[in-house]
Order: structure tokens, then sequence, then C-alpha cells
């Protein structure tokens, strides 16, 4: 792809990789863009796009990175976090999840997102298959296409609570699949696979010696008595196979504080930690302060939060089921409901922009993630704005039925 501009009496001309002009842009972080920028201009906007906690960032994380920045820790790390937190993670998947890892298999990096990233251009190339079930986090296909892979989607339905079986996975394996990307608990749908799911997903892929990426950053919010069971911990087959992604930002509402991990077998993360010693190098360090106190520090807060969320989730998809037009299947984990529109009459784009534009609602259009007849809400703000945006909601709904 070529761009040109007329610069000074000169064309300017560029050329674009077509990895990077295949792209498109996330659509969450437009549309949470544009409503804060329509509510800078006064406007009273609802927003139900973002994904990150309103809770404010724990006190004593915020304490310990203060602290390290007055301690003057802002130099250079090693690549792949300081050796302390590294051990920490090591030992909250010790704790948490019955899974032994050695710090050298624990990479730290700028975010959950950046992990996953991490985890694709370190283990697929041109010509590979990554299977990826939809609706999908939305930046899973375009990180695929940047490694020149292929992404192979499975689509699913409110019909299976948004779950992929067995028998789908194993169809659509083939000889170039590299990988299969699992979320539970799942953005953008909430749905959580039981443990007995997520064993017989695993099973496909040992048997077919496919890797597995499990993206398990909305672990700890789960509601409804919902279990959450990481899929290398079934057998050491189940663990080789397994590279798990994870954040501090969702759990511990650290968003901005760009701060990720993951745990791989020690090929694998040998492979991340030089990727990533030749792109960012390390995450921030002050930050990783703040992250340590985040895993070895008080964790009351999370209780508190779930209580919440559970009311809000509670209240949300009852509101949602009751406007003519609108299904939604509950959410079991995570802080979003992702409903059905189709019988609306307008697929996702289309209503998400009249949307904000009639009745300054922000929501995020199911086609972002690989599913044009629903929407996604998130319930990740107070319970007030929720009442007014689901009845701004319902009033633009009852228009359309008109």
């Amino acid at each position: 792809m070529r761009l040109s501009l007329f610069v000074s009496g000169f064309f300017m001309h560029y050329k674009i990789s077509k990895r990077a002009a295949s792209l498109a842009p996330s659509l969450t972080l437009a549309i949470d863009s544009k409503a804060k920028q329509m509510k800078a201009d006064g406007l009273d906007v609802v927003g139900f796009g973002a994904g990150e906690p309103d809770f404010d960032t724990p006190q004593h994380i915020k304490d310990a990175a203060a602290k390290a920045l007055a301690d003057g820790f802002t130099k250079y790390t090693p690549s792949s976090g300081i050796p302390e937190l590294r051990q920490a993670i090591a030992d909250k998947f010790k704790r948490e999840n019955g899974l032994t890892y050695k710090p050298n298999q624990i990479i730290v990096s700028n975010g959950g997102k950046h992990s996953c990233y991490n985890v694709i251009i370190a283990t697929c190339e041109d010509g590979d298959e990554v299977i990826i079930p939809a609706p999908y986090w939305l930046s899973y296909p375009e990180m695929v296409k940047l490694a020149g892979a292929t992404p192979v989607i499975l689509p699913t339905s409110d019909k299976t609570e948004f779950k992929v079986t067995p028998d789908q996975l194993r169809a659509a394996i083939t000889p170039r699949t590299r990988l299969f990307v699992l979320n539970s608990p799942s953005n953008p749908t909430g749905s959580v696979y039981t443990p007995e799911e997520i064993k017989a997903l695993g099973d496909v892929c040992v048997e077919k010696g496919v890797l597995i990426m499990s993206d398990e950053i909305y672990e700890h919010l789960l509601y409804d008595g919902a279990k959450h069971k990481s899929v290398a911990s079934f057998s050491p087959a189940h663990f080789e196979h397994t590279i798990i992604v994870h954040g501090f930002a969702k759990a511990w509402s650290m968003t901005g504080w760009r701060l990720g991990f993951l745990a791989a077998p020690e090929p694998i993360a040998k492979a991340i930690d030089a990727v990533q010693s030749h792109s960012t190098s390390n995450p921030t360090s002050f930050a990783q302060k703040g992250a340590l106190a985040a895993l070895t520090g008080p964790q009351d807060h999370l209780p508190k939060w779930l209580a919440e969320y559970a009311k809000r989730r509670s209240y949300a998809h009852a509101k949602l089921n009751s406007i003519p037009g609108i299904s939604c299947v509950n959410s079991k984990g995570a802080f979003y409901l992702f409903p059905n529109i189709s019988k609306l009459g307008l697929k996702s784009t289309e209503f998400c922009a009249r949307l904000l534009e009639q009745e300054k609602v922000a929501a995020v259009p199911g086609i972002a993630f690989g599913a044009d007849d629903y929407l996604r809400i998130s319930y990740a703000t107070s319970l007030a704005n929720i009442e007014k945006g689901l009845s701004r909601l319902e009033n633009f709904c009852k228009g359309l039925a008109k």
C-alpha cells in the first residue's frame, strides 16, 4: 500500500506494509475515545464501552509505586521483569492454580495485550493457522495477522452460551494449526467454561499437538458459583501445551499501569524474552513494585468489587431482557453482557452509531468481536449510570419499533 503526500512542492511517497495496512483499528478504544470527547464537550454521555474497572487502584499498590519513585527505582530492569515480581507471579500460580513454574518461565510485559502479542509473535509465522472462537476479544485476529499467520474463526452464539465444542475444535484443526486461543472468563461475552469443558478442549489440543494460549486475565471475576480452572492444570501434557496470559488490569484496576504477565514452557518463555528484549525492553520499573504489592499485599478489595459488579450485572441483565427486541444470556464472569439485537433490524455498527448520536449512550458493536447481531455492554460503571444508560437504550429501541 502506498500513500502520497504533497509537501513543499514535492510528492512524498510512503509505502505501508501489507501487515500494517490490513489491520482494523480498535473499535473499543475508538468508541471510548469518542465518548470521552463528547463528555469533554459538555454532553451527558453514558459510556458502556471501556473494558476497565471504575474502581481506583487499591491504595497500598499506589503507595508501593510512589515509594519506588521516591527511592529512585527508575532505571532499566531485566527485560522480563524484576526477579522478585517473577517469583511472586510463580507463587501466585502455585497457590491459586496448583501450577509449578520457575521464575524463568514467567515474563512480565507491558500489559495483558502485550503478553498476547508476544505469545503469537514468538510461536506463529507465515503459513500457520490460529483457531479463535467468536465472539473474540477484537485484538486476537489482528495480532495473528501481524505474525503473518491466518486467523481461523469458529462462530458460536448465545444458544450455546458462546462456547465452542470439542467437536468444532477438532474439525477446524489442520496440519497448519499452530495455536488455539482460549479465553475464559470471556471478553466480550462474560461466558465461563466449566472445568470439564476446559479439559475437553485441552484434550483435543494435546491429541493434535496444538499449543493453547489461555487468556485468564478475568480469572478472579466470577459469579453464581462459577469456577475457574486453568487448562494447564489437568496433566503434564496439558501443562506443556499451554501458555497462560494474564495481567494486573482487571482484578486490581491497574489498566493504565500497563503491566501483564505470562507463564510458558521454558523454550517458549526464552523466545518471548528475546522478542521483548528487542521490542519494548523492560516494563516500567516503579510500576513493577506496585504489581509486587498487588500480589503480596491485602486482597480485601476484591470481594467488595465483586459484590458491586454482581449487583450491576443482575440489574442490567434483567433490564436488557425486558426491552422488546433484545435478548441477553447472563454472564458468569468478567464485567460484560452481550445482548442480541438481531430482531431490531440494524446491524451492530449502525445500531451503536445511532445510539450514541441520538441517546448519548456508547456501546461497542458486536462486529468488532466477530458477531454482528450483538453489542457489548460493560457494567464496569456505576449502577446509576447503568440505570440511566439502559433507560435511554430502551427509548432508542422503542423508536426503532415505530
